[in-house]
């Protein structure tokens, strides 16, 4: 059987890998002028490769496609991926939130691992696939100069994100040419613009345990109607200069990118409840009271924020504790609990870590990967309707992705 993944990252690589351990050989395109391009960037360099997570766990961090993955990670696990790259030589250390990484925190060496194991393979550089037609139950691959005839094609291109890696969107164009339905994609793992004007005097600014809250509205499937819902999470910020990001930002933009009517507020103290805040402000204000206000509210938020948050609750900086009100002292309380945030958009798909959205996962039979109109076709990895929170998910669909994939090709050549 003549195979061709097109698309040499963390999903192609791994199928051809498993592919060639099982004594198949493929053909790997890739526009790039090297492999693993997207790989290198991941994790901020270090690779964030996978999560040490048992199954169950993994499949409560997958915001769309969890039904689809439950196969696929019981078929590769986490700890499975982890197996593989130790027994192939790739050292790893564990990390906060079971995030795995190379234990030399180099994402190159994930892609030294990949590339060597795909040394039976051919691959092709700077060879962009431009088209992918079927005539006669073979697969013919168009690039610039020269046309290639397979029995299988795996497509593994990737979504929309960070384009300059060779995720162009064009597994899209693929399927929909052969017919299959697209869902419409959207950011995700993204930083979120606001509409505040005080954003850019604290660009910068880290925030530590807080809980950032969204409350919108989504719509039923089936029908028109939306309802509202809540959505809270507990962790670090920072604010750019036009918005505000981190892990809990990122992480909730993936949960309302399909979402209405956004109000988005912070919780700067969410281990208090108010009636516990306000007996510790009625401390402070006891033991403080020819200070000035700023004084007070520097010890319960960052010092370059005091100004923002004195403004917002109307409040001069030097005001003495000895003189602030009860209403005053209660909106202080109620602004620490709640301190609205204005939602204007999420930055813009290319920036997005990982793409939200693509081929409909009706159409690919979960068990292979396999499209479900036309046989020898497959799709693995981000280039399907599947996207995770941060923290090594999403790599790890693009391997168990194309485990299921390569098993599905070698069982047909056995």
């Amino acid at each position: 059987m003549k195979i061709a993944i097109i698309g040499g990252g963390a999903s192609g690589l791994m199928c051809g890998a498993i592919l060639a351990q099982g004594g198949a050989n493929a053909t790997i395109f890739d526009g790039n002028d090297k492999l693993g391009k997207k790989i290198y960037i991941t994790g901020k360099g270090r690779c964030n490769l996978t999560n040490a997570c048992i199954p169950n766990e993994f499949l409560e961090n997958v915001v769309r496609g969890r039904k689809f993955m439950y196969g696929a990670i019981n078929r590769f696990s986490s700890f499975d991926c982890m197996a593989f790259f130790e027994d192939n030589g790739l050292k790893l250390k564990v990390e906060r939130g079971q995030r795995v990484f190379p234990a030399s925190d180099k994402a190159s060496d994930v892609t030294k691992v990949l590339t060597k194991l795909n040394q039976s393979n051919k691959i092709l550089l700077n060879t962009e696939i431009k088209k992918v037609e079927i005539s006669k139950d073979k697969y013919i691959l168009t690039a610039d100069k020269e046309r290639y005839e397979f029995d299988a094609v795996i497509v593994a291109t990737g979504g929309k994100s960070y384009p300059l890696t060779g995720s162009t969107g064009f597994g899209y164009k693929v399927a929909q040419s052969l017919g299959h339905t697209i869902e419409i994609t959207k950011p995700a793992l993204v930083a979120i613009e606001l509409k505040d004007k005080f954003i850019s005097s604290i660009q910068g600014l880290p925030l530590k345990n807080v809980e950032l809250h969204a409350e919108f509205e989504e719509s039923e499937k089936n029908n028109n109607e939306r309802k509202t819902k809540t959505i809270s999470l507990f962790g670090e910020a920072m604010f750019t200069d036009v918005g505000i990001t981190g892990p809990i930002v990122l992480s909730l933009s993936s949960m309302i990118n399909r979402a209405k009517n956004i109000n988005l507020y912070l919780d700067f103290k969410p281990a208090l409840t108010k009636e516990q805040l306000e007996a510790r402000l009625l401390r402070d204000f006891e033991n403080n009271k020819n200070k000035n206000i700023s004084y007070i509210i520097h010890g319960l938020l960052p010092k370059n924020f005091v100004p923002v948050f004195l403004k917002r609750v109307n409040i001069e900086e030097n005001k003495k504790v000895n003189s602030i009100t009860k209403e005053e002292r209660e909106k202080i309380v109620s602004a620490l609990k709640k301190f609205d945030l204005t939602y204007k958009n999420l930055y813009p798909l290319e920036s997005g870590i990982v793409t939200s959205g693509g081929v409909n996962l009706s159409e690919i039979n979960p068990k292979s990967c396999e499209s479900k109109l036309h046989k020898n076709l497959y799709f693995i990895g981000e280039v399907l309707d599947i996207d995770c929170l941060t923290g090594g998910f999403n790599l790890q669909v693009a391997f168990s992705t194309a485990y299921s994939c390569a098993k599905d090709i070698l069982n047909k050549i056995d």
